[in-house]
């Protein structure tokens, strides 16, 4: 309990003083003149100003609160490495049991572990010490203790400290560590051009000096790696041409050296999508039908699509009686375009083909294989892919997707999108160009009159479904 006088003046401390001062004036004079009862005078003053002042007494009980010391403990992964796990609990203890023998002092732990947060990683001490702080009075703040390896990532986000900061590093003297760092990788690169990569291999810590160059592979898509040398602690350009489009992953790799720390930084994987400058098709329509506008509209919409497009208006078996030399079509160049030229083009697409001839087995047999080495083919198909004639029943379907059944279902349904096919990339969103139905059940676009009975391949992913559910657009 502590009693202390608090004063209330009744009027401004100025005129508080000034009064003060006025009275000294006063008892000065009676002094110098010496007034009888100049003392009387003097204690009319002091009454009057301690009227004035309005004082009183003032008693409290007062519980001090503890003292607050804060240990931050650094638990990323660069922390579980070696002996740091038995470093970082023999410290917690030590420091526990000091903090124990301090009277009116209460310890804090706040750990800190690997960012989970989308673009922060690293170790973010200064965040967590700044959320911890931000929780506990400024005024009770005795000291900051850092456990870690030195290491963080979100220097920039330190605090105001009101207190002083200690930090206790773990590891050891001689503690040293290699790493291989992707400086520099582009999220896509255009096939036929090379692309370039920035690549350092870092050394850290008491790492031996007489290391001048290191081994590196690299891997694109395990493919067995290839082998280069580069030099430690500078930066190497490596320029690498992407073999296909698509994404291409590319893992590079240092061996391990004698002391490291950990191995887990001297491999790293990037991935790379192939894309083209331009992209060629190749669109054979086997009859003549108004559907040929909306794929010539589609594919030359894009200017960076270049497109071939040849409708066989006269197959073999059409006999009209009019001589070849007068007819005033181009002859299908089967042999440059299936043979030849195959593999400039990206996509092939098959408009309600048909076989009748133009294409021989050995040309539908090269198709295969340039699908089989990573080319497209899509096949926009009626009744004629469920018929004898099918491109089915041909080498081609081989890597088709749906097997035809020969049925073929002339009635009404509404097309819908399968499970899978809200998550494909070629399907995803297709039903918000659409209202809903009135029944909320898929998409509200008008009803589809026929569909080619087809069975999918076992490794196959239907995106669209129709009639009973049975697949319409079939994917591989």
């Amino acid at each position: 309990m502590t009693a202390i006088v608090v004063l209330d003046p009744l009027v401004p401390i100025l005129a508080l003083w000034g009064a003060a001062a006025l009275c000294a004036v006063a008892v000065a004079l009676a002094l110098w003149r010496r007034l009888p009862g100049w003392w009387l005078r003097g204690l009319a003053g002091l009454a009057l100003l301690a009227a004035l002042a309005n004082p009183s007494l003032q008693s409290e009980d007062r519980d001090p609160l503890a003292d607050i010391i804060v240990l931050v403990v650094d638990e990323s992964a660069s922390q579980r490495i070696s002996d740091r796990p038995d470093q970082i609990a023999d410290a917690i203890a030590n420091v526990r049991a000091e903090v124990a023998r301090l009277t009116n002092t209460e310890l804090r732990i706040v750990p800190i572990g690997d960012s989970a947060i989308e673009g922060d990683s690293g170790t973010l001490l200064m965040t967590g010490l700044s959320e911890a702080l931000a929780e506990e009075p400024q005024g009770r703040i005795a000291g900051v203790i850092l456990l870690t390896d030195g290491r963080l990532h979100d220097v920039i986000r330190a605090p105001a400290l009101p207190a002083p900061l200690h930090t206790l590093l773990t590891g050891q003297p001689d503690d040293w560590d290699r790493r291989l760092v992707v400086a520099n990788a582009p999220a896509f690169a255009i096939l036929g051009e090379p692309v370039t990569l920035t690549l350092r291999v870092e050394d850290q810590g008491a790492a031996p000096a007489d290391t001048a160059f290191v081994p590196l592979t690299i891997a694109i898509d395990g493919d067995d790696p290839l082998p280069f040398e580069i030099p430690v602690g500078r930066d190497v350009e490596l320029p690498i041409n992407l073999p296909h489009g698509g994404m291409n992953v590319l893992q590079f790799e240092i061996p391990t050296a004698e002391g490291e720390l950990t191995d887990r930084n001297n491999s790293a994987v990037i991935q790379i999508n192939g894309v083209r400058d331009r992209l060629r098709v190749l669109l054979v329509s086997g009859e003549p039908h108004p559907g040929e506008r909306t794929w010539r509209n589609l594919l030359k919409s894009d200017a960076s699509v270049d497109l071939v497009h040849f409708t066989i208006l006269r197959p073999p078996a059409k006999q009209d009686g009019v001589p070849v030399n007068e007819l005033s079509l181009i002859a299908f160049p089967t042999r440059e375009l299936f043979l030849e030229k195959i593999d400039e083009f990206d996509l092939i697409i098959f408009d309600r083909y048909s076989r009748r001839g133009i294409l021989p087995n050995e040309y539908l047999d090269n198709i295969r294989q340039y699908v089989e080495n990573g080319g497209a083919v899509l096949v926009s198909s009626g009744p004629e892919y469920g018929s004898a004639e099918s491109i089915y029943r041909s080498p081609l379907g081989a890597v088709l997707p749906g097997a035809p059944t020969a049925r073929v279902f002339e009635e009404g349904y509404t097309p819908q999108i399968t499970d899978i096919g809200n998550r494909h990339p070629v399907t995803e969103g297709l039903a918000a160009f659409s209202p809903p139905a009135d029944d909320g059940d898929g998409p509200g676009w008008g009803r589809w009159f026929r569909l080619v009975d087809v069975i999918a391949a076992p490794n196959a992913t239907t995106v669209m479904s129709g009639l009973d559910d049975r697949p319409l657009l079939t994917l591989e």
